[in-house]
């Protein structure tokens, strides 16, 4: 069963380093933490960069009549909708970078209950932790990677979706 509170996550931390933790377990938990922070980091900019993204896909339609790149939705629905089909990848590239944003490190202490509260516990179950606690940081990681790479890859489509319509827009405007 997986724990949700970071208490648990907390009490096998303080079991498994006892008093004096190893310099290794240390080195390795900062590693894994500084990867955490820069993924959440590139997925907050990725975030922002979508935010901006729809706000310039939408710009057709908000924009002024007569403006360069303004659509008419009465008179011009295919390129309206056009425009709006194209923010659609931008959209779902943000839930994605929201999902990875919220995903946290589920931990399992289920079978090392007596060792995770004990200031002096076994050197086995302080293992056993400190692996589940590595497992817990590198499923988390891997699992942000993924989210931000397919937040990448939809935020790129979006962007070639809208500029193929703006540069639709202009065509029809310059045709005349």
């Amino acid at each position: 069963m997986l724990n949700s509170s970071f208490r648990s996550r907390l009490r096998a931390f303080q079991a498994m380093r006892g008093d004096n933790p190893a310099p290794g377990f240390i080195a390795d938990l900062e590693f894994l933490e500084n990867r955490d922070l820069d993924l959440s980091v590139r997925i907050g900019g990725m975030l922002a960069f979508n935010a901006l993204m729809v706000t310039i896909g939408t710009h057709p339609i908000s924009a002024s009549p007569g403006a360069p790149l303004s659509v008419d939705a009465a008179t011009q629905p295919g390129l309206t909708i056009a425009s709006l089909v194209g923010i659609a990848p931008l959209i779902f590239s943000s839930a994605l970078c929201l999902r990875a944003l919220l995903l946290g490190e589920e931990f399992d202490t289920e079978g090392l209950e007596g060792a995770s509260t004990d200031a002096d516990p076994t050197a086995g179950d302080a293992a056993r932790l400190q692996r589940r606690l590595f497992a817990a940081f590198v499923h988390s990681i891997d699992a942000q990677s993924h989210l931000l790479r397919r937040a990448v890859m939809t935020s790129a489509i979006g962007g070639t979706m809208t500029l193929a319509v703006w540069v639709a827009i202009l065509a029809e405007k310059m045709a005349g």
